[in-house]
């Protein structure tokens, strides 16, 4: 499932050349805050990535709403009591 999330995810990135020493930008809009930059179009697709990996993992173990992308949708699982 989360797999499908990140792929959903990189289908919506967008890209766009900036005047910087690594020139392209992307960002996935719907996940606040996820963006990266790269000297090729290539590592900023990869760094894309790894920022958003980063933040889905950090968003669900902090209980922060991740949202539903392509009728996907992700949530921290709900704490369970240990009895011992």
């Amino acid at each position: 499932m989360i797999s499908q999330y990140l792929d959903a995810a990189m289908r919506k990135a967008h890209y766009e050349r900036i005047d910087d020493p690594e020139p392209f930008y992307g960002e996935i809009r719907e996940c606040r805050g996820v963006w990266a930059t790269g000297t090729t179009l290539k590592e900023c697709r990869e760094t894309l990535l790894e920022t958003l990996e980063g933040w889905l993992l950090l968003s669900l173990q902090k209980g922060l709403p991740v949202p539903a992308l392509d009728g996907i949708s992700l949530a921290a699982p709900e704490p369970t009591e240990v009895h011992g």
